[in-house]
Protein backbone atom coordinates (compact mmCIF):
# COMPACT_ATOMS: atom_id res chain seq x y z
CA UNK A 1 0.00 0.00 0.00
CA UNK A 2 1.59 3.29 -0.90
CA UNK A 3 1.77 5.99 1.01
CA UNK A 4 -1.54 8.32 -0.36
CA UNK A 5 -3.42 5.60 -0.28
CA UNK A 6 -3.28 4.73 3.48
CA UNK A 7 -3.54 8.30 4.14
CA UNK A 8 -6.68 8.21 2.07
CA UNK A 9 -7.85 5.49 4.23
CA UNK A 10 -7.09 7.02 7.72
CA UNK A 11 -8.72 10.32 6.41
CA UNK A 12 -12.06 8.55 5.33
CA UNK A 13 -12.41 6.67 8.64
CA UNK A 14 -11.89 9.84 10.54
CA UNK A 15 -14.37 11.59 8.71
CA UNK A 16 -17.03 8.83 8.48
CA UNK A 17 -16.42 8.14 12.26
CA UNK A 18 -16.81 12.14 12.90
CA UNK A 19 -20.14 11.78 11.17
CA UNK A 20 -20.94 8.91 12.64
CA UNK A 21 -20.05 10.32 15.85
CA UNK A 22 -22.41 13.60 14.87
CA UNK A 23 -25.36 11.50 14.17
CA UNK A 24 -25.57 9.62 16.84
CA UNK A 25 -25.04 12.60 19.35
CA UNK A 26 -27.79 14.15 17.35
CA UNK A 27 -29.75 11.41 17.62
CA UNK A 28 -29.27 10.98 21.70
CA UNK A 29 -29.82 14.37 22.55
CA UNK A 30 -33.22 14.63 21.10
CA UNK A 31 -35.54 16.49 18.82
CA UNK A 32 -34.24 20.70 18.85
CA UNK A 33 -38.25 21.44 18.93
CA UNK A 34 -41.57 20.59 20.55
CA UNK A 35 -44.68 20.95 18.54
CA UNK A 36 -47.76 23.39 19.20
CA UNK A 37 -50.65 21.46 19.56
CA UNK A 38 -53.12 24.85 20.40
CA UNK A 39 -52.30 28.25 22.17
CA UNK A 40 -55.13 29.67 24.01
CA UNK A 41 -54.90 33.40 25.59
CA UNK A 42 -55.21 33.86 28.96
CA UNK A 43 -56.75 37.65 29.46
CA UNK A 44 -57.50 39.35 32.05
CA UNK A 45 -60.66 42.21 32.47
CA UNK A 46 -59.42 45.86 33.53
CA UNK A 47 -61.95 48.44 33.87
CA UNK A 48 -61.59 51.74 33.81
CA UNK A 49 -63.40 54.67 35.33
CA UNK A 50 -64.93 57.80 33.58
CA UNK A 51 -67.80 60.49 34.29
CA UNK A 52 -70.75 60.47 32.02
CA UNK A 53 -72.91 63.61 32.60
CA UNK A 54 -75.58 64.54 31.06
CA UNK A 55 -78.39 67.38 31.45
CA UNK A 56 -81.93 67.01 32.92
CA UNK A 57 -84.84 69.16 33.26
CA UNK A 58 -85.91 69.12 37.04
CA UNK A 59 -89.24 71.17 37.96
CA UNK A 60 -88.94 72.83 41.48
CA UNK A 61 -91.00 74.73 43.86
CA UNK A 62 -90.61 78.96 43.68
CA UNK A 63 -89.52 80.40 46.80
CA UNK A 64 -92.65 81.29 49.03
CA UNK A 65 -92.68 85.42 48.97
CA UNK A 66 -95.42 85.87 51.38
CA UNK A 67 -94.97 83.35 53.92
CA UNK A 68 -98.28 84.38 56.73
CA UNK A 69 -100.57 84.65 52.97
CA UNK A 70 -101.25 88.33 53.73
CA UNK A 71 -102.27 89.55 50.31
CA UNK A 72 -104.70 86.57 50.30
CA UNK A 73 -106.30 86.54 53.73
CA UNK A 74 -107.00 90.57 53.29
CA UNK A 75 -108.05 90.39 49.30
CA UNK A 76 -110.68 87.50 50.82
CA UNK A 77 -111.71 89.29 53.66
CA UNK A 78 -112.58 92.34 51.92
CA UNK A 79 -114.62 90.22 49.32
CA UNK A 80 -116.16 88.70 52.04
CA UNK A 81 -117.10 91.84 53.62
CA UNK A 82 -118.60 93.31 50.26
CA UNK A 83 -120.06 89.97 49.77
CA UNK A 84 -121.64 90.30 53.59
CA UNK A 85 -122.76 93.45 53.09
CA UNK A 86 -124.60 92.72 49.97
CA UNK A 87 -126.19 89.24 51.38
CA UNK A 88 -126.99 91.81 54.26
CA UNK A 89 -129.35 93.79 52.22
CA UNK A 90 -126.45 96.79 51.95
CA UNK A 91 -128.04 97.89 55.11
CA UNK A 92 -126.87 98.61 58.92
CA UNK A 93 -126.44 94.53 58.77
CA UNK A 94 -122.66 94.88 60.60
CA UNK A 95 -123.06 90.72 61.40
CA UNK A 96 -123.42 89.70 57.98
CA UNK A 97 -120.01 92.21 57.07
CA UNK A 98 -117.78 90.77 59.63
CA UNK A 99 -119.80 87.36 58.97
CA UNK A 100 -118.50 87.81 55.12
CA UNK A 101 -115.05 89.28 55.96
CA UNK A 102 -113.90 86.25 58.39
CA UNK A 103 -115.62 83.69 55.80
CA UNK A 104 -113.56 85.53 52.69
CA UNK A 105 -110.31 85.90 54.79
CA UNK A 106 -110.15 82.19 55.28
CA UNK A 107 -111.00 81.42 52.01
CA UNK A 108 -108.27 84.16 50.67
CA UNK A 109 -105.91 82.40 52.60
CA UNK A 110 -106.16 79.08 51.50
CA UNK A 111 -106.67 80.06 48.26
CA UNK A 112 -103.10 81.90 48.61
CA UNK A 113 -101.76 78.77 50.00
CA UNK A 114 -102.79 76.70 47.31
CA UNK A 115 -101.49 78.78 44.42
CA UNK A 116 -97.82 79.10 46.27
CA UNK A 117 -98.01 75.27 46.43
CA UNK A 118 -98.23 75.36 42.98
CA UNK A 119 -96.18 77.88 41.78
CA UNK A 120 -93.05 76.24 40.26
CA UNK A 121 -90.40 76.36 37.64
CA UNK A 122 -88.26 74.09 35.47
CA UNK A 123 -84.54 74.12 35.88
CA UNK A 124 -81.75 72.27 33.88
CA UNK A 125 -79.27 70.33 36.11
CA UNK A 126 -76.14 68.45 34.92
CA UNK A 127 -76.10 65.05 36.59
CA UNK A 128 -73.03 62.76 36.29
CA UNK A 129 -72.22 59.73 37.75
CA UNK A 130 -69.06 57.67 37.32
CA UNK A 131 -68.98 54.27 34.73
CA UNK A 132 -66.88 51.71 34.31
CA UNK A 133 -65.21 51.00 30.58
CA UNK A 134 -64.19 47.24 30.35
CA UNK A 135 -61.87 45.67 28.49
CA UNK A 136 -59.72 42.72 28.22
CA UNK A 137 -56.16 42.41 27.76
CA UNK A 138 -54.12 39.34 27.11
CA UNK A 139 -51.29 38.61 30.35
CA UNK A 140 -50.01 34.72 29.24
CA UNK A 141 -50.54 31.82 26.62
CA UNK A 142 -51.62 28.19 27.94
CA UNK A 143 -49.74 26.18 24.96
CA UNK A 144 -50.11 22.35 24.75
CA UNK A 145 -47.74 21.03 22.83
CA UNK A 146 -46.02 17.46 21.73
CA UNK A 147 -42.18 16.62 22.36
CA UNK A 148 -41.58 13.42 21.18
CA UNK A 149 -44.95 11.13 22.10
CA UNK A 150 -45.81 12.83 25.16
CA UNK A 151 -47.72 15.88 25.30
CA UNK A 152 -48.03 18.52 28.09
CA UNK A 153 -49.70 22.40 28.41
CA UNK A 154 -47.38 25.18 29.76
CA UNK A 155 -48.23 28.84 30.87
CA UNK A 156 -45.74 30.90 27.92
CA UNK A 157 -45.36 35.25 28.40
CA UNK A 158 -46.14 35.06 24.73
CA UNK A 159 -47.42 33.28 21.76
CA UNK A 160 -44.95 30.91 20.30
CA UNK A 161 -46.24 30.11 17.05
CA UNK A 162 -45.82 26.40 15.53
CA UNK A 163 -42.95 25.57 17.53
CA UNK A 164 -41.01 25.52 21.06
CA UNK A 165 -37.16 24.98 21.39
CA UNK A 166 -35.38 22.56 23.15
CA UNK A 167 -32.61 22.32 24.83
CA UNK A 168 -30.78 19.22 26.71
CA UNK A 169 -34.26 17.91 26.72
CA UNK A 170 -35.78 20.92 28.27
CA UNK A 171 -38.46 23.69 26.62
CA UNK A 172 -37.05 26.50 26.69
CA UNK A 173 -40.22 28.95 27.67
CA UNK A 174 -37.91 32.72 27.14
CA UNK A 175 -37.82 34.72 24.41
CA UNK A 176 -34.09 35.09 24.59
CA UNK A 177 -32.03 31.73 24.68
CA UNK A 178 -29.16 32.16 26.62
CA UNK A 179 -25.64 31.60 24.83
CA UNK A 180 -23.80 28.26 24.82
CA UNK A 181 -21.39 27.58 27.68
CA UNK A 182 -17.69 29.24 26.14
CA UNK A 183 -19.02 30.92 23.13
CA UNK A 184 -18.46 34.70 22.85
CA UNK A 185 -21.17 36.75 24.18
CA UNK A 186 -21.44 40.39 21.91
Amino acid sequence: MNKSMLTGVVLGVAVATAAGGFAGYKMLSGPEFAEVLSVTPVTESIKTPREECKDVVVTRKQPVKDEHKIAGTAIGAVAGGLAGDAIGGHGKNTGAKIAGAVVGGVAGNQIQGKMQESDTYQATERRCKTVNDISQRTIAYDVQYRLGKETGQVRMEYDPGAMIPVRDGQLVLSRTVPAAAGSPQG
